[in-house]
């Protein structure tokens, strides 16, 4: 496996915290004098024998320029440039996972073929894209609190091209690699890989845990659209991780790749960060 980082981001830490007052989470994650916090946007690459599954492709570099003076995008980025330094060419990725289609997270996986950004074209031609019917339905029929975050030259290239797949919401994973948690407080079934890697289970948190800032159970983001499911969701998995001593991959966190949690008297709560090398 491989880390492939897509560039870093800002977004506001008020709406990353939620209800968080600031004094409490500039601790472990500062703001700058616009009250805008740095995240990653962090891949991971699986390669099994000829399957190279990529999850998540970042948000790309084909929106405009008054777009991303919103976002502070830098770093690497778009995500070619991360797979390129691991030795990977995008025409070598077999499938590209989206664990759900907000632009941070599938943005990378189109572009534009033409200088007048008219022909968009897919960034990985022979890959398979993969998401799943109820949250698809739910980002092209996007509802007002999250309509910004779904962007038609995201998607409809995807299904224009007839390589988009659905998995089957029964559980029933289409990948021997990994198992798929879904949860529905952030948006609507969104999919968290549980990768089986050498004798332990690595769980790519997507947006369900951004960072290890977001531990705590009440430390929710505004973002999310049915926080108290959240709320439910991270009690219920948070002392699975735990039973089980999983390694839980923090796609947006900017310092740390990895982390396990421990049980306290306050709840779940931080255990050791490490990169994914030591896995």
């Amino acid at each position: 496996m491989y880390t492939i980082n897509a560039g870093m981001f800002k977004l506001d830490g008020g709406a990353m915290f939620g209800v968080v007052p600031k004094g409490i989470w500039q601790r472990t994650n500062p703001a700058d004098e616009n009250n805008m916090c740095t995240w990653a946007m962090r891949c991971l690459l699986i390669v099994d024998g000829d399957r190279k599954i990529l999850i998540d492709a970042g948000v790309g570099d084909k929106q405009g320029e008054k777009f991303f003076r919103h976002y502070y995008l830098h770093g690497d980025h778009p995500v070619t440039v991360s797979l390129k330094k691991a030795g990977f060419e995008p025409e070598e990725i077999t499938d590209v996972f989206f664990t759900h289609l907000h632009f941070d997270h599938c943005g990378g996986a189109v572009r534009w073929a033409d200088q007048e950004k008219q022909i968009p074209e897919l960034v990985f031609p022979n890959a398979t894209y993969w998401s799943n019917e109820d949250h698809w339905q739910w980002a092209t029929q996007p509802n007002g609190r999250e309509k910004a975050s779904f962007l038609k030259e995201n998607l409809h290239p995807i299904i224009d091209s007839g390589r988009l797949k659905f998995v089957p919401l029964n559980g029933k994973s289409p990948f021997p690699q990994f198992d798929i948690l879904f949860t529905d407080g952030h948006t609507e079934k969104q999919m968290s890989p549980m990768i089986r890697y050498n004798g332990k289970t690595i769980v790519y948190m997507a947006d369900f845990l951004p960072s290890i800032g977001h531990i705590p159970l009440p430390y929710i983001m505004s973002y999310d659209v049915k926080p108290l499911i959240t709320l439910q969701e991270k009690i219920d998995f948070m002392q699975e991780a735990v039973d089980k001593q999983y390694i839980l991959f923090l796609e947006h966190d900017p310092a740390n790749e990895c982390c396990t949690l421990k049980m306290t008297k306050k709840g779940p709560r931080l255990d050791k960060v490490f990169p994914l090398s030591e896995v």
